[in-house]
């Protein structure tokens, strides 16, 4: 069903309302849809390079609005919606593990999250779950989304094809990376 899911999202990347469908499926993604707005953004900024920056941009601007629903989800949904998600996830008892926590490190969850392949949505609704400030979770998000998406299309911008395997097999990989550097970075200087 994944499998199916994912081809559909991608043959929307050729139509001529790509845009539509791109900031559709950043919305969704955010707070409950399975595949990542990436698999859309790459084809198009491929086909349209004079476009990247605005795909980046709409990229990072609706997912972040879809982000604040799944913040409001969590705020008020949790039962209904919020739940299932986590669970269909695997993340329930992550939630209830990290729920103390969450406040006091609530930016760096959301910049983590929404940076590197952990999955975002779970981020956004345990922001909500946790009532996260939302300025805080907006400005985070903003953040690393922006930089994610922006670091997508000046990619695929500057090297163009030759560069989207790379971007789809390892891109997630040095996200990760970059963080861990960046945390171990901020550990070792308090420690140090």
């Amino acid at each position: 069903m994944i499998r199916r899911l994912y081809d559909w999202t991608l043959s929307l990347a050729a139509g001529p309302r790509a845009p539509a469908a791109l900031g559709t499926v950043s919305f969704v993604e955010s707070s409950v849809f399975p595949i990542p707005p990436d698999i859309l953004l790459i084809p198009m900024v491929i086909a349209k390079r004079e476009k990247a920056w605005w795909f980046a941009t709409l990229c990072t601007l609706t997912s972040v609005a879809g982000g604040v629903l799944g913040y409001f989800i969590g705020m008020f949904l949790f039962d209904q919606v919020a739940q299932p998600v986590l669970a269909f996830y695997g993340k329930l008892h992550w939630l209830e593990e990290f729920s103390s926590v969450f406040n006091e490190w609530g930016w760096w969850f959301v910049f983590i999250a929404g940076l590197t392949p952990f999955p975002y949505k779970v981020i956004t609704i345990a922001s909500g779950v946790a009532a996260l400030s939302l300025p805080v979770f907006i400005f985070a998000s903003l953040v690393s989304r922006g930089i994610r998406f922006f670091i997508v299309a000046g990619l695929l911008y500057l090297f163009g094809p030759p560069i989207k395997d790379f971007i789809e097999k390892r891109l997630g990989l040095m996200f990760t990376l970059f963080v861990v550097l960046l945390v171990g970075g901020f550990v070792a200087l308090k420690f140090i």
